[in-house]
């Protein structure tokens, strides 16, 4: 098999990476681009440890080829901050407790981002069923929803 050469645009980079054809994103962004944050829970669109946004709609990156986010726009947990200043919902998630062994964080940090793009007051039901594609084993959810309820409130300037 021969390698395929992209060109995409991550974290509002352009980057360029070579790529046997059937190579997840997942692995490229971790083993190629070194973007470590994104994490690899299951390999099989599962877990959604390894979610990022394709062209801003939330997707499993274990399940997509590299060689089809040619001229593509990707965002990761690290592509959510700005600089070395974190993303409301990053900050969320430390003040709130919300991880503890970190498989799942980059992910429902990721899922929650495009959910709060989508609807800035969503209600305690809505949170679940947008992460509910997000598997937690440590913390339970509880931590997780109020970590988003306070990053939403926030983006929105609604007092605590």
């Amino acid at each position: 098999m021969s390698k395929l050469q992209v060109s995409t645009r991550i974290n509002n980079e352009v980057q360029e990476f070579l790529c046997e054809p059937d190579e997840s994103l997942l692995d490229v962004l971790r083993d190629r681009l070194h973007l470590t944050g994104t994490k690899e829970g299951c390999a099989t669109g599962d877990c959604g440890a390894c979610s990022v946004l394709l062209n801003d709609r939330l997707v499993c990156s274990c399940l997509v080829l590299a060689a089809e986010v040619q001229d593509q726009k990707v965002t990761t947990v690290e592509g959510i901050a700005t600089g070395d200043s974190l993303h409301v919902i990053q900050r969320q998630f430390l003040e709130q407790a919300a991880l503890q062994c970190g498989v799942c964080t980059p992910g429902l940090m990721v899922a929650a981002k495009a959910l709060l793009d989508e609807n800035q007051s969503p209600t305690e039901e809505e949170i679940r069923y947008y992460l509910a594609g997000n598997l937690c084993r440590c913390t339970g959810y509880d931590k997780i929803i109020r970590a988003v309820q306070a990053a939403a409130d926030e983006m929105r300037g609604t007092p605590a």
